[in-house]
């Protein structure tokens, strides 16, 4: 009788699983409800974005009818006068100027210590350090500026004084009144304080996304820790350095309370940064919409068009920017 030997023979493979049609019935009816949710958000979004500009273009129109100077010119600021007369000549150029002066001051600083904590620091420091520097960013505005007014401007007159003596010939740092160092040169500075977080944050966060094989290649190459930083981080993070400093000017051109506590308002165009006086759009907007009559508050919501404008403005161009780059922009997600 011949004997027969098994042979080998493939282990018997499992069917795939197949979708029945009640799962995907129920994973398309969750997609279409997410998309409806998602659209409806974005729409709603536009919605109220269209309502409040309308709103204001609606008062607005209103009082610059009524305005019997220029809007856009006039120094003055009495819209309950007879004839009324105002305009946002002052407004502009404190809130550019204090805005501006906030960002020299804050962004070098912030771009220092966003390196500092990425690259340098040790990872025990680097840490808290990093808590500590969002931790600014919820301080109320508030207390930056009672903070400002008890502490800022009265160790400021001294600064004042020696950009006086050995800066005046600059124009910009001559003092020609005498008071309090309650100016845009010191609204600047508050303001460098509080934007410092939100720049900083943003900064590390994108110095730490640099590829570590292009810190690494440098190295190998013989290069020193700052001209890795020179060639490979900084390069690389420009983008998103850029996107974080336009983010600190919008909340630097929209910032009241602070600036209502710290400044001395006055509707005079001065370019001595150390003299008292001038005036931001929403300092303005917080220190006179409680007296004012029904012409007066449309005036003020005018200014606040403005104010709103310049806002989506800066907002629009840190898209364009953060745009530039697709590892920022989320096209390769």
């Amino acid at each position: 009788m011949a004997s027969t030997t098994p042979t080998d023979s493939p282990p018997p493979t499992q069917a795939p699983p197949v979708a029945t049609e009640k799962s995907t019935s129920t994973g398309r009816a969750g997609d279409k409800i997410f998309l409806a949710l998602s659209r409806g958000s974005g729409i709603l979004l536009l919605v109220i974005m269209a309502s409040i500009a309308g709103f204001l273009a609606y008062r607005s129109a209103i009082a610059i009818s009524a305005d019997e100077g220029n809007f856009l010119t006039t120094f003055d600021w009495d819209p309950a006068g007879d004839p009324p007369v105002f305009g946002i000549a002052v407004l502009l150029f404190g809130t550019v100027v204090s805005s501006v002066i906030a960002m020299v001051i804050a962004v070098p600083i912030a771009v220092g210590i966003a390196l500092f904590i990425s690259h340098y620091a040790p990872r025990r420091l680097a840490a808290p350090l990093a808590y500590v520097v969002d931790l600014l960013a919820a301080v109320p505005s508030i207390i930056y500026g009672i903070w400002g007014a008890l502490f800022l401007v009265p160790y400021l007159e001294g600064l004042n004084l020696w950009l006086d003596e050995f800066f005046a010939w600059t124009y910009l740092f001559e003092k020609t009144e005498v008071g309090v160092a309650r100016s845009l040169f010191t609204v600047g500075i508050l303001l460098a304080i509080m934007i410092l977080p939100i720049v900083t944050s943003v900064s590390r966060e994108v110095f730490l996304q640099v590829p570590r094989m292009n810190e690494e290649a440098a190295l190998a190459l013989g290069a020193t820790r700052w001209e890795v930083i020179r060639m490979s981080v900084l390069p690389f993070g420009r983008s998103g350095v850029i996107s974080a400093s336009m983010l600190g000017l919008g909340r630097a051109l929209g910032e009241t309370m602070a600036v209502a506590t710290v400044l001395s308002p006055s509707f005079v165009i001065s370019f001595h940064l150390l003299n008292p006086g001038g005036g931001t759009f929403a300092q303005n907007i917080a220190a006179k919409f409680d007296e004012a009559n029904e012409l007066g508050r449309d005036a003020l919501i005018a200014s606040g068009l403005v104010l709103f404008i310049l806002t989506l403005l800066v907002n629009g161009a840190a898209r364009l920017i953060i745009a530039r780059r697709k590892e920022y922009s989320g096209a390769n997600a």
